[in-house]
Parts: structure tokens; sequence; C-alpha cells
């Protein structure tokens, strides 16, 4: 075999192994995204998004921010489960939903998506936007309403600034947990 020809096939193998390696690195990184952005309580999440009309994208994007999918976890303010509902926030929606049900369901997956989601299109709904939804859900309505009386902070019904860092922060995460998911399992490939 002349060098020319031997050169020409020790190209086409690397371009063949680099193919290869770039499909099998495609390959990985999305399996490895999944891993990090599971499918879990599908029944439920899709059950209540379709039910209250909420992307169910956006269910995940928030249970992912908020618990990692732990149904047992409580944060530092007391916000119980999936959702990370309040007792206070629990106790207005059974009361909106004529329900009387027990704290401990706090901790019930069908329960706390039912009652976050059910949350999710009540803020959406008051505030006309995703991201101040999601404001509300984290940092409080009664907050963001005073907000908007700020044109630093909201402006043709937009947020244009979140001025608690927290806040701010917690809007991104489940923003781009959301893209993640409409990009992983909700947009035809």
């Amino acid at each position: 075999m002349n060098n020319a020809l031997k050169n020409t096939v020790a190209i086409i193998v690397m371009i063949a192994l680099a193919v290869g390696l770039g499909y099998a690195y495609d390959k990985a990184s999305v399996w490895l995204e999944k891993r990090s952005h599971p499918l879990e309580y599908a029944e439920l999440v899709e059950k209540y998004s379709e039910h209250y009309q909420v992307p169910v994208e956006m269910v995940y994007g928030v249970i992912k921010a908020e618990s990692g999918f732990r149904s047992d976890a409580v944060s530092g303010a007391g916000a119980v489960g999936l959702m990370q509902i309040t007792e206070a926030t629990f106790d207005w929606i059974t009361s909106r939903l004529g329900e009387n049900l027990s704290k401990g369901l706090l901790y019930d997956p069908d329960t706390n998506i039912r009652y976050g989601t059910y949350y999710l299109n009540y803020l959406f709904k008051e505030f006309g936007s995703w991201d101040m939804a999601l404001a509300a859900y984290n940092a409080g309505p009664n907050r963001v309403k005073g907000w908007s009386q700020n044109p630093e902070y909201i402006k043709d019904g937009e947020i244009v600034h979140i001025p608690i860092e927290e806040t701010r922060t917690y809007v991104q995460r489940v923003n781009k947990n959301k893209e993640a998911y409409k990009r992983l399992y909700f947009t035809a490939q």
C-alpha cells in the first residue's frame, strides 16, 4: 500500500472515530441529563398539569427545584413535600377547594402535586406571567404585588428585576429545569 493510500485510510479511520466518539458523547450526555431530570410521579404530574392547565414541564421544573423529587423534603421555612407547600398555603388551598384534609397529606405525592399545580395555576391567572407566578410561588404573592408598584421591578406586567436574590435564582433555576424537561421529553425530536 502506498503512502497516499495509507494516509487516506488513516484520515477516514480518524473521521469515523471522531464521528463515533461525538455520537457516543451526545448519547452519554443526554443519558446523564435524563438521570438528573427524571420523570418521577409522571402519572400524577400529567394528570394535574392537564387538569389545571399548567405545562407539564413547568410542574417538573418546580418539583426538581423545590425538592429534587423527595416527597419527605422539608425546608427551613417549613415548606413540605415534592412541591414544598407551607401549612398556610395548604390551609388556603383546602379552603378554596372546599376540602378538609389533614396537614399530614402534604407528604402525600398525589395531594402535594395536586395542590402545588393548583397553586401554580392560580398564581399564573393572578399575575399573567410564568416568571411572576414563579416569583410569587417562592416569595409570596403579596410581595410580588408590592413589586408591581415599582417599574424598576415590574414593567408592563413583566418582571424586569427581582429584588430578592433567592427568588431571582429560584425563577432562573425553575426555568432552566423547565427548558431541560421540554427539550429532553416534550419536544418532538
